[in-house]
């Protein structure tokens, strides 16, 4: 054996291919420009007859449709420890204000509903994914503002005694914009 068939011999055991005429240079495959759903759109209110049958001493029932966010959570995200803070203390401050604004009376129990209105798009959904935006949006009921906890809020806790809840529905689509969420607070008579 010659010193170049030796060569070649431990070319071809390496797995190196002789060099092949000129290679067509490789594609990159381009990612598509996220594309804005458009502006917020208002969905139907959510029917509150088969929210209600299941529950007995209904009271104050009041159906608020919340703020126009971009950004909800979901538990399916993986968010950085920081970027879900900064989410729900939004969503908190969100419901805080909708308690100011819609004067909704102190309540001792309640049941809450979160419909959840998702973005016109043919696939199943899952509104239980959506939890972590309703646990946010209940915290800011019942404590709208941590360091002035004297403020005036929805209930008094948010534990097992006075909330029943949130519990997901599933809503009527929106028809541009992202997806929406609606709370549906029910008063419940007490039993403390």
């Amino acid at each position: 054996m010659t010193a170049q068939q030796y060569q070649e011999f431990i070319a071809r055991r390496r797995g190196a291919q002789a060099p092949a005429a000129a290679a067509a240079p490789k594609r990159t495959a381009r990612k598509k420009p996220a594309v804005h759903p458009g502006l917020p759109s208002v969905p139907e209110p959510p029917a509150l007859e088969p929210l209600l049958a299941g529950l007995s001493g209904v009271g104050y029932v009041k159906t608020m449709l919340m703020p126009y966010v971009e950004e909800m959570l979901t538990s399916n995200q993986r968010l950085h420890h920081m970027a879900e803070y900064k989410i729900k203390k939004r969503l908190r401050a969100d419901a805080a204000q909708m308690i100011r604004r819609e004067r909704l009376p102190r309540l001792q129990r309640a049941a809450i509903f979160y419909v959840l209105h998702p973005r016109p798009i043919n696939r199943k959904r899952d509104p239980g994914n959506w939890a972590p935006t309703a646990k946010a949006y209940v915290d800011g009921l019942v404590t709208p503002n941590l360091h002035r906890p004297q403020e005036h809020h929805l209930l008094p806790d948010d534990d097992h005694e006075h909330l029943l809840g949130p519990n997901p529905v599933m809503g009527a689509p929106v028809t541009t914009g992202f997806a929406r969420m609606s709370l549906v607070i029910v008063e419940l008579a007490g039993s403390s």
